[in-house]
């Protein structure tokens, strides 16, 4: 035990000087800026993620355990807003997220940096979904059954509807709001687009009879392009447009609710895209037609991911 909390010791030492070496040298190497934000992003989430074991055994305990996602979120916001110079800037111009609850909040998903989007826009009484199995696992189970995470049962499933059927329950039950991606995966792009949607969102939306709410991202390539080693301080707009209602709709509206906001989404991107690129006239980067009808991914599952 001794001798791991000694090489545990050494290895953070050395992280821990790793990162102004980096900073140091990006002065002459630009792509080392890459390396210590990358560095430092790490290390502000071990950070988060240490404090939000603690806060959501604390938080729940004295009733509040429904906003342990949106405390262990703003401590990764400020952390990396110090450290990186990396701040994204909400727009709620409706005052929607103290008035929509519970909901269905969807957002586009573009790289790893999402974790600190929702670090900086999670509402309070709001989480993210998890396929069910995970609540089994050590440290990062326990965290999402003390934080209020919407299990999803995908065990046996023959479609969405089935599969979101009792995180719809646990909305209604709990008034709790969730945060989905309905890309079901990031995109990496470098110019505004959406990735085909997944019906899941907008299903469970349907089920539970509480609004979708559009939660829009600008793309960020000019900050963090992976591709690029390219990871520079910058501040990046969110926009949440109006909720879309769902009372009385049905499973056979999910096809058009799930295009219609897909189309919303992408034009507000390509708005805030271009204002995050001080007004630089863009377009959005159309997907491949045959790899969906409309936007809407055809498949008969649902894709639940935890964000990452």
């Amino acid at each position: 035990m001794a001798s791991f909390l000694l090489y545990t010791g050494y290895f953070f030492a050395v992280y821990l000087a790793l990162i102004p070496l980096f900073y140091m040298l990006s002065a002459v190497v630009p792509k080392a800026a890459f390396v210590a934000r990358t560095l430092t992003a790490y290390i502000a989430l071990l950070a988060s993620t240490l404090f939000g074991v603690y806060a959501s055994v604390f938080m729940r305990l004295a009733g509040y355990g429904h906003s342990a996602q949106w405390a262990t979120g703003r401590s990764f916001k400020y952390l990396m807003a110090f450290f990186t110079g990396i701040e994204f800037v909400l727009e709620d111009p409706h005052h929607v997220l103290d008035t929509s609850r519970p909901a269905v909040f969807v957002g586009n998903h573009q790289t790893e940096l999402d974790v600190l989007m929702l670090g900086s826009i999670f509402p309070t009484h709001c989480s993210m979904t998890a396929k069910s199995s995970l609540r089994r696992t050590p440290f990062l189970g326990w965290f999402m059954s003390l934080s209020g995470t919407i299990f999803i049962d995908r065990q046996n499933s023959k479609d969405a509807r089935q599969a979101m059927s009792g995180a719809a329950d646990e909305i209604r039950k709990r008034k709790q709001s969730v945060y989905l991606f309905p890309e079901g995966t990031r995109s990496y792009a470098k110019e505004p687009m959406l990735l085909p949607f997944k019906k899941g969102a907008f299903h469970l939306a349907v089920q539970a009879q509480v609004p979708i709410v559009p939660m829009v991202v600008a793309n960020y390539s000019h900050v963090l392009w992976i591709k690029g080693f390219k990871f520079n301080a910058g501040v990046i707009p969110v926009k949440v447009l109006d909720p879309i209602p769902t009372k009385g709709l049905t499973p056979a509206d999910v096809d058009e609710l799930t295009r219609t906001v897909r189309e919303l989404m992408l034009k507000e991107l390509v708005t805030l895209t271009e204002r995050a690129r001080r007004g630089n006239k863009i377009a959005a980067t159309p997907f491949p037609a045959h790899k969906a009808a409309n936007g809407v991914a055809k498949v008969t599952g649902v894709d639940v991911k935890v964000a990452a």
